[in-house]
């Protein structure tokens, strides 16, 4: 086990989730449910498959991309994703 990478990975994750719309929604869930561990799981089962899959899918890409072009496509293409979220009308 790598610690260095496990603690920045960690923080890194926790941090990007705090005031997530995923924490939001979890919230609402669970404000209106009377079952706190039914919701509990949901979400930790739930953010778990996610952050499987993007490990999985950066691995992959991994090996057939450089990981700076990987970060040089994701920053702006989160930038356009968080404009689209917000121009989008509900």
């Amino acid at each position: 086990m790598d610690w260095k990478i496990f603690i920045s990975t960690f923080i890194t994750i926790f941090i990007a989730e705090i005031g997530d719309k995923t924490q939001f929604s979890a919230m609402a869930i669970a404000s209106e449910s009377k079952s706190f561990y039914s919701v509990l799981l949901a979400v930790v089962l739930a953010l778990s498959l996610a952050g499987l899959l993007g490990v999985m899918a950066g691995s992959v890409l991994g090996k057939f991309v450089n990981p700076a072009k990987i970060k040089f496509i994701s920053g702006p293409l989160f930038i356009l994703i968080g404009v689209w979220i917000l121009s989008s009308r509900n």
